[in-house]
């Protein structure tokens, strides 16, 4: 005591006694009544150390909460801050592992209070962190506080893991799975929950993705179940709207195939202390028991949907291999490898007259480095072939194979049928409920009443609107009928007919294709492409594919048609030439009739000379230039062309014309103009006589 008298001064009585109180959980603090008494009577020790009893602080709001971090610990976050404010003179609790069983907070703590001058006391003594005994003193004992909870939590999980490791250990169960009175695991016993849950299982067995199975189930309006964890509905079941992280969350648990697990996550520490749990890879589960207990599907089954969603996973990373089947025209779509690289093609898609045409894109790098593909390849002619082979080898089993879709079609619409029945079973059942309930309170105790007549009015609603749902439902889910049956039988003896249906969805005809091809590897060469297509079954077929033409070649003009073109430019027009060209019945590139102005374009590209030209190769002359050899203006020659003094020949579709060379003046008496008109005076005689300069464009 004299000691510790020696370690107290007057500034440390000038600040506050601080108090920490603190139990690990709630049901130590309801039953550990004495630990609580103990740490609140080291009051009296601060008072017999000089403080005043007023001047004693008492923090106790970390009560329930554990000393292995800081993060979620008020009370201990306002000591640590009271003490780097210098308020605190003294800091009291039963032991260090009171105050933190966590070294880095501890030490935290100690050099805080040795920078302020705080001293720290417990139930063994009064330590000053000043002093490098006591400071080594109080370091000891947070090791050991902080191994002591090792210690504690090793014998606990030791114990946890022996009971899992013989399947014995109870933990949560997801929905759809229960305990019995024996604590055995069984089904549910609720009929919706479990046709609920097994639609989900077999509607992704069909379809191969998680997000079409949150498609189906939003089409058909179904919804899913789920139990309330913890509040004060606990255990109780509820129906919601189906989502991509539930259909996640059953299809990765091994629960649902009957094995019994523990150990899938591990919880890790963030920098600020606070804890988080991530997902193990399956090979470092700490338990998996295969069949310890009834479920929805086999563990063959659910180690096939494990190895379908990893390489639906496996389409969006850098690998970039096979996803589900996707909507599109891209029928090897997730299948086709780079002959040079040996990487994954991506799939685009560029527009044409008849729709979308696919193309096969290999990048070397990501998007964002911009490099140049590797080989671009056009996918139409390649689908049409791996399409054809696929149907040449499947074609013995058509028939087995129409009949097993149009089960499971049939089998798809039975069981949403009866999942919507359920629906409407345990609307009748809350209504039936709720209508007991109000039927048997006292009719004078009005409070209670009232409130059941509305719980009553409630389930009679949702009653209307489930049945309401499930008649507009099953009208719009018409089953076929025996002829409709019939037909897409006979249709199924055909397979190509089938495949090549429009109404056959594009997702259906990838699935087909999946079936027997492994994948496609494109090779492109300058004039052909070859594509080496490997079967399931470990068959190699190779194809030679002609290179595709792009769109200005496969739509240019035959060579036929343009030597008929040039031979006709040798006497006609433009306007002529396209005329009997399409009374021949030719036509371009693009299947249309010909015009003066398409027959103009193609000469030019072409380089074949028109009529014009070729005239004017011949020595024809102009209008400027004859009206300029003549002395006359050029609507005089015009004038004598159509009177037929001069000759003349039409070069386009204007009634433009070329004159022959060497022709003359007519004759005055034979100008018909003469009988009809007067006779220009003499000047005017002598100006028509004067030569004429010939204009710069006849030159």
């Amino acid at each position: 005591m004299s000691d510790s008298q020696s370690k107290v001064t007057a500034g440390h009585l000038r600040r506050g006694a601080y108090l920490y109180v603190r139990q690990s959980t709630l049901h130590q603090v309801a039953h550990n009544a004495e630990s609580s008494r103990r740490q609140y009577d080291l009051r009296g020790r601060a008072v017999a150390l000089g403080w005043p009893a007023e001047r004693v602080i008492v923090i106790d709001v970390d009560q329930g909460h554990s000393g292995a971090s800081a993060a979620d610990r008020e009370g201990f976050q306002r000591l640590v801050a009271d003490v780097s404010l210098q308020k605190a003179g003294i800091v009291l609790g039963l032991e260090c592992s009171r105050l933190a069983r966590n070294n880095a907070d501890w030490h935290r703590l100690i050099e805080l209070c040795a920078l302020t001058g705080t001293l720290i006391c417990d139930e063994d003594g009064l330590y000053d962190p000043a002093a490098i005994n006591d400071r080594l003193l109080l370091g000891i004992k947070g090791t050991l506080s902080e191994a002591e909870l090792h210690f504690l939590r090793a014998r606990l999980h030791g114990g946890l893991l022996a009971k899992a490791r013989r399947g014995e250990l109870r933990v949560r169960l997801p929905v759809g799975l229960t305990y019995d009175p024996l604590s055995a695991v069984v089904l549910d016993p609720d009929q919706a929950v479990r046709e609920a849950v097994g639609h989900l299982l077999d509607s992704f067995q069909r379809a191969g993705s998680a997000r079409a199975v949150v498609k189906q189930f939003a089409t058909d309006g179904l919804r899913f179940p789920g139990r309330h964890i913890n509040g004060p509905h606990a255990g109780e079941l509820y129906w919601r709207a189906l989502r991509y992280e539930h259909v996640l969350a059953v299809l990765h648990n091994p629960r649902y195939a009957g094995a019994y697990c523990f150990g899938r996550r591990r919880q890790q520490t963030a920098i600020d202390g606070r804890a988080y749990q991530v997902l193990k890879p399956r090979e470092d589960w700490t338990v998996l028991i295969p069949g310890a207990h009834p479920g929805y599907i086999s563990f063959e089954q659910w180690e096939q949907n494990q190895a379908t969603l990893a390489q639906n996973a496996a389409a969006r990373s850098n690998e970039r291999r096979a996803g589900p089947p996707r909507e599109g025209p891209a029928l090897l779509q997730g299948l086709v490898i780079c002959g040079k690289c040996g990487k994954r093609m991506s799939v685009g898609y560029h527009k044409r007259s008849d729709g979308l045409v696919p193309d096969y894109v290999c990048r070397p790098g990501s998007e964002t480095a911009r490099k140049t593909p590797c080989q671009n390849v056009c996918g139409a002619d390649i689908d049409t072939a791996v399409a054809a082979l696929v149907l040449k080898t499947l074609s013995p089993l058509a028939i087995e194979t129409a009949l097993q879709v149009s089960a499971e079609l049939e089998q798809h619409a039975a069981d949403t049928d009866r999942i919507r029945a359920t629906a409407v079973k345990r609307a009748q059942y809350a209504a039936e409920s709720a209508r007991r309930r109000y039927l048997a309170v006292d009719p004078s105790n009005r409070l209670v009443a009232d409130t059941l007549e509305a719980d009553w009015n409630e389930k009679l609603r949702e009653l209307n609107d489930t049945t309401d749902e499930y008649q507009r439902a099953s009208k719009a889910a018409a089953q076929l009928t025996g002829e409709q049956q019939a037909k897409v039988r006979a249709l199924a003896a055909d397979l190509p007919a089938l495949f090549n249906n429009p109404a056959t969805p594009l997702r259906e005809k990838k699935r087909l294709i999946r079936l027997l091809v492994t994948d496609v590897t494109l090779t492109r060469g300058s004039e052909q492409t070859t594509t080496q297509i490997r079967l399931s079954g470990g068959q190699l077929h190779t194809l030679t594919i002609p290179r595709p033409l792009p769109s200005w070649e496969a739509h240019r003009t035959t060579d036929s048609t343009i030597a008929q073109i040039a031979q006709l430019l040798e006497r006609h027009t433009y306007d002529e030439a396209a005329e009997i060209l399409n009374q021949r019945g030719l036509t371009g590139g693009w299947g249309r009739p010909f015009t003066a102005a398409s027959i103009a374009k193609l000469c030019h590209d072409h380089h074949i000379p028109g009529l014009r030209q070729r005239l004017r190769a011949q020595g024809m002359l102009t209008l400027e230039e004859t009206a300029a050899q003549l002395g006359v203006t050029p609507r005089t020659i015009k004038r004598w062309r159509a009177r037929g003094l001069i000759t003349g020949q039409r070069i386009d579709g204007r009634f433009s014309h070329l004159y022959h060379p060497g022709q003359h003046r007519p004759d005055s008496h034979a100008h018909p103009t003469t009988s009809r008109q007067p006779q220009p005076s003499a000047p005017a005689i002598i100006i028509i006589n004067q030569p004429v300069p010939v204009p710069a464009s006849a030159t």
